[in-house]
This record gives C-alpha cells, structure tokens and sequence, in this order.
C-alpha cells in the first residue's frame, strides 16, 4: 500500500523543469559558466511560466548546481552536481509516475494541443498556395514508419548543410517543438516544418524518403 501511494505522488512541475535542466547540463547541453535566462531561455524551452522557471533554477541554486551573481543573473555552476541530482531522481522515478505525469499532462493540455494544431492546419491550408512568392512560408513533411534516419537527431542528420531547410518546428505526438536545437530527436509520426524554396522540399522528400 505504502508503495502505491508513492506512485500516485507527482512532482510539481518547477522542480520537473529543474531535474530536466540538471539533465541537459550532465549532457553538457549548458555548460559550466553559460548564463541561462530564466524569462527566454527556459520559459519557452519548456513552455512553463516565468515563475515557473525562477522557482526551479532556485532548486538548482540550493543544491549548488547553479549560482546567482548580484545583478547579472543565474550561472551554471557545477556539472558533477548536476549528474548526481538527475542520477537520484532517476533512481526514484518509477515507471509508474512517469506514466501518471505524462497522462496528467495531456489530459490538462489536451484542449490547448487541439487548438495549436487547428490554428496551425489553418495557416497551413491558406499559406499552401503561395509558396512561389512567399518562399518563407513553412512546408510541411510528415514522416512515416517507412521513413529513413528515423530515431536520428537534427545534429546527427546535419540537415540545413544537407538540404538547406531550415526547421522550424517539429510537430510530435502531444507537443508542438517550435525552434527545435541540435539535439532535437525526429521519430515516426513526427511532422517537420521547414522553410526553404521547392529545391529545398525535394532534397528534404529525397533524404527521408530516397527511393520515392
């Protein structure tokens, strides 16, 4: 009983936000010394408010993996710390929680989700039109089980050397990536937006998909 109770408890979400920036700079996605904006930075990164974000980067402060300096703003101060923490909660994260954190999230977002992808198939269906005299209007490509480089990230690919696409959001199952980094991971069911001209959507069809 004592263990099932355990798995109903959810973390608030600032202090999910900071186990998930420990994780980015164990991975060295911030560095030791990087100055990260709580307001522009994580805010949207994680799509959380500005208090949100203050209030984890405080749970970091206090564990010593990052420092506030008077006046300038919030630094990562420690990797090893950062890799201890996010290693801890690892080891106290049940598949269980996960599961519930993720069923509440989209429950509590569902409505939200709905109304970006209608928004979104709107822009699309009336900006379709006019690719040849707006050549910044997003394409769109929706990547199948039969795609390749599937599981690769952005990095891996090196896609705007490869096709000169710039992407500039990926549509997963329940999230809306916009402005996705380097590390961006592009997975089946995953919609890729991106700007470019009609030589750019060819290279793009070409590299997901060659045989076609």
């Amino acid at each position: 009983m004592e263990g099932e109770n355990k798995k109903r408890v959810l973390l608030p979400r600032y202090q999910q936000v900071a186990v998930e920036i420990a994780e980015r700079i164990a991975d060295k996605r911030y560095q030791v010394g990087e100055k990260i904006h709580a307001r522009s930075t994580l805010a949207s990164n994680f799509n959380v408010s500005p208090e949100t974000a203050r209030k984890a980067i405080n749970v970091l402060v206090d564990l010593g993996i990052m420092e506030v300096r008077h006046g300038s703003g919030a630094y990562v101060l420690s990797r090893e710390k950062a890799q201890v923490y996010f290693e801890k909660y690892q080891d106290v994260q049940s598949i269980q929680e996960i599961k519930n954190e993720i069923q509440a999230s989209v429950e509590k977002q569902k409505q939200e989700l709905d109304n970006v992808s209608e928004l979104l198939n709107q822009l699309l269906s009336q900006t379709k039109r006019v690719h040849n005299v707006a050549p910044f209007v997003p394409y769109e490509l929706t990547l199948t089980e039969e795609a390749e480089h599937l599981e690769s990230t952005v990095n891996d690919l090196n896609i705007w050397h490869e096709t000169g696409a710039t992407i500039i959001a990926i549509q997963q199952k329940n999230e809306l990536l916009l402005s996705p980094g380097p590390y961006a991971k592009i997975c089946a069911g995953d919609t890729l937006f991106f700007v470019g001209n009609e030589l750019v959507l060819q290279r793009m069809q070409h590299l997901f998909y060659p045989d076609k």
